[in-house]
């Protein structure tokens, strides 16, 4: 079977394909907005479609490809494990590849967190760090945070502080508690009476890319350990150097009692997640040979992804792509914080290392206010793409909205950019925001035409 001559035969049907097979509303999405490219190719920071354009990757998978795209060490790991004819997912034995990546994990991350379960996905670690507190502390609530995002499935549903996530599906798991991020008060309040199960964050909320204040963290540890309450931080996005650390729970000292992980972890090739916690919580749950499979899964420890993740720590910490985000992070917050400065509908920019947010607010002057409440009045989530739509018509910069009804523009670039790529941005941006501050102008006609074409295929 030719299966790479069969992909570019049919490069054309891709759309088409997914229209019918898939999921053809978000096709519908992608034709609206103008973000229909039809990608055949990639590396590092960039993305090759069927007309040779590049495009310079800004979401990198929603922070997947934190080394980038096929980065070539993970790729020869790989083949190497695939040439090697594996014993993998045997099952009632164990992988040796398995034992090492869980080894170096508890290497990098903070504290006594010295024992992992694998997964398959960031929502798979979310459901797993949920359950483990809840068997481990006998209690069953747990708190959450306004704007949280912690996955899609059922459990981790009922700890989304979204409602656009949560509606048609409810009820969801019982005892789930929303409290305001970023707000002690609250969240004593909550956990005083004593039977709350676990705290579920995330250090820096990937809607939004709100950022705490620096008591808050470490605030949140001294109450979980007051009330008895287990800390869950979800480090799905955060983790593996995204913010300039680690994990985003290096910025404040704090060692949480369970760590959610996954996406950057893949390396981008094989699909992984791990529940990273303390062994006096995991025995707990694994507390006798009748409950070895207390919490268990088919291909959480296939021999690929483990060969993935320890390829993907020794590309981030060889070429000290930790420190690089930090210090490009900086400098484009940098270059961004200056332009909120000069323009006026650009109100705050938020993040740490190479995940940022760029929050748009009400212009003062009465022309640009009055473009704002048009845009507003048509559609409140429409305002972000003004800004994204024409970083890829124009400049070939892939970016995303941060969330519904936010007016945040989000910025998730692989750890591996330099000075170039993000001088390319802060251009690009420059010209949006220059073209944004004109009203009436192209850009407003543009986001008028694509409310029209909203409505018309609504």
């Amino acid at each position: 079977m030719d299966i790479l001559s069969s992909v570019r035969e049919r490069h054309a049907e891709t759309y088409d394909l997914h229209k019918r097979y898939i999921n053809p509303q978000f096709v519908r999405v992608l034709e609206v907005i103008g973000f229909k490219r039809n990608y055949v190719s990639s590396k590092g920071a960039r993305l090759i479609d069927t007309e040779g354009r590049e495009v310079l990757d800004f979401l990198a998978g929603f922070g997947v490809f934190n080394i980038g795209r096929n980065h070539p060490l993970v790729a020869q790991v790989l083949h190497q494990i695939l040439d090697s004819d594996p014993a993998s997912m045997v099952q009632m034995d164990l992988g040796g590849i398995s034992g090492m990546l869980a080894e170096a994990l508890t290497q990098i991350t903070p504290g006594d967190l010295d024992a992992v379960f694998f997964t398959n996905s960031g929502t798979e670690s979310v459901e797993g760090a949920l359950k483990f507190a809840r068997q481990a502390t006998r209690r069953h609530k747990v708190v959450h945070c306004h704007h949280a995002f912690h996955g899609l499935t059922l459990g981790a549903l009922s700890v989304n502080g979204n409602r656009e996530f949560r509606e048609f599906n409810e009820p969801l798991l019982p005892g789930c508690i929303q409290v305001p991020f970023n707000d002690l008060e609250a969240l004593e309040r909550e956990l005083s009476s004593g039977d709350v199960a676990a705290f579920i964050v995330e250090p820096i909320q990937g809607k939004g890319v709100f950022v705490p204040d620096d008591d808050y963290l470490p605030g949140a540890r001294q109450l979980c350990d007051k009330y008895g309450t287990l800390l869950i931080a979800d480090e799905v996005q955060t983790g593996f150097g995204r913010t300039g650390k680690m994990f985003a729970v290096d910025h404040w000292g704090v060692v949480p009692d369970i760590m959610a992980v996954s996406k950057a972890l893949s390396g981008g090739f094989v699909p992984i997640g791990a529940v990273i916690t303390k062994r006096s919580i995991h025995s707990k749950i694994f507390d006798s040979m009748e409950r070895c499979f207390a919490h268990s899964n088919t291909f959480g420890q296939n021999d690929l992804a483990m060969a993935a993740g320890l390829a993907t720590i020794e590309v981030l910490q060889s070429e000290k792509l930790v420190e690089q985000a930090a210090e490009i992070g900086d400098y484009i917050i940098a270059g961004m914080t200056e332009k909120a400065q000069r323009y006026e509908m650009l109100h705050e920019i938020r993040g740490k290392g190479l995940m940022v947010g760029m929050q748009f607010g009400v212009p003062r002057s009465l022309t640009l206010k009055t473009g704002w409440k048009l845009v507003h009045k048509m559609n409140d989530d429409l305002f972000g793409q003004m800004i994204t739509m024409p970083l890829m018509e124009k400049f070939n910069i892939l970016t995303q909205v941060a969330g519904h009804g936010l007016d945040t523009v989000k910025i998730l670039p692989p750890l591996m950019i330099g000075r170039k790529e993000a001088d390319m941005f802060l251009d690009a941006m420059e010209a949006v925001l220059k073209d944004v501050h004109r009203f009436p102008g192209a850009a407003w006609t543009t986001t008028k035409n694509l409310a029209m074409r909203t409505l018309k295929s609504a």
